[in-house]
């Protein structure tokens, strides 16, 4: 064999992972929305998920949409609400956009114990790893929240995950 030529040709370089692109999904604002926004992040979870993560993700979709519909959009107004979910930095990490101007933010008192309303943003904050008000570029803002991945053992029977 000639000099020149190699004896052997290199290895391809490995094709690092590609991730998994987040679940985008809009809704009208009215409270309709509210369950087939849970329906759609139960839907976009891999199999198998703990039942915790799931009954996580739901109470925060369920606390974030209405929100977005109660105080943010407008259904006269043909607003929408988006909602995004994509797995990160091991937490599933969830995001609720509205078009309304506010900046949401837990109530600095406890609600009546009466009150039909008022602990959202309190459940959403003892939820998350972490969260936040993002303002969007053009108008309105995100609610972005995070859950820790799950421990890998999927059969345990006690609180955590």
């Amino acid at each position: 064999m000639p000099p020149h030529l190699p004896t052997s040709t290199p290895a391809p370089a490995p094709t690092p992972p590609i991730p998994p692109l987040p679940v985008r999904r809009t809704f009208p604002a009215h409270p309709l929305s509210v369950p087939r926004a849970r329906r759609a992040v139960l839907d976009a979870l891999p199999r198998p998920h703990h039942p915790r993560l799931r009954d996580d993700l739901q109470l925060l979709v369920s606390e974030l949409v209405t929100n977005a519909v109660r105080h943010g959009a407008h259904p006269a107004d043909d607003h929408l609400v988006e909602l995004l979910l994509w797995p990160a930095d091991g937490h599933y990490w969830l995001a609720v956009s509205d078009p309304g101007p506010g900046i949401p933010a837990p109530s600095a008192t406890p609600p009546d114990t009466a009150a039909c309303g008022g602990r959202g943003l309190l459940l959403v904050d003892a939820l998350a790893a972490a969260w936040g008000v993002v303002p969007r570029r053009v108008r309105g803002k995100a609610v972005v929240a995070g859950l820790p991945f799950p421990a890998p053992d999927y059969g345990r029977t006690c609180d955590g995950y």
